[in-house]
């Protein structure tokens, strides 16, 4: 008798053979960038949230695609209030959004897997708490990322 796909119990997601980086000195989560598409101008990467943690205030400037792999992805306004929380499994794909927020995981931490799609080269704008703009994160930047990662 063939078992069913359904009633097959596979274990959870295993990163250990994934190598994570920091991004700069931002805390809270680190990344792994898979692959970028230059003719059509796609950059997918996994973050691994630290759990119970929030990243730095940012907006995405471009459609951006996740789907949370592991743990709880949770979405907080600018006041630390959540915005929402997306369980494993979740696949969202959103526009561009003018507006401040912060990511991080749940009571497990998260990974999540992002596709980011610029239309420019614009990607993240990073914010202070009060809302006063830090950097950018442009797809020049991933670039230069991946040629860095590719070295070591």
């Amino acid at each position: 008798m063939t078992q069913h796909i359904n009633d097959l119990n596979i274990p959870g997601f295993d990163d250990s053979n994934i190598t994570w980086f920091p991004f700069g000195e931002f805390e809270h989560f680190v990344f792994t960038l898979l692959d970028i598409d230059e003719e059509n101008n796609i950059a997918d990467f996994l973050v691994k949230f630290e759990p119970n943690e929030k990243i730095f205030l940012h907006k995405h400037m471009c459609k951006t695609q996740t789907l949370v792999v592991s743990g709880e992805h949770r979405l907080y306004e600018p006041n630390g209030a959540v915005k929402s929380v997306r369980p494993v499994g979740q696949y969202t794909s959103s526009p561009i959004d003018n507006t401040c927020h912060r990511e991080g995981g749940g009571s497990e931490g998260a990974i999540v897997l992002y596709s980011v799609r610029p239309t420019n080269n614009q990607v993240f704008e990073i914010y202070y708490d009060e809302q006063s703009k830090i950097a950018e994160l442009t797809m020049d930047d991933l670039r230069d990322i991946q040629r860095q990662l590719a070295s070591v």
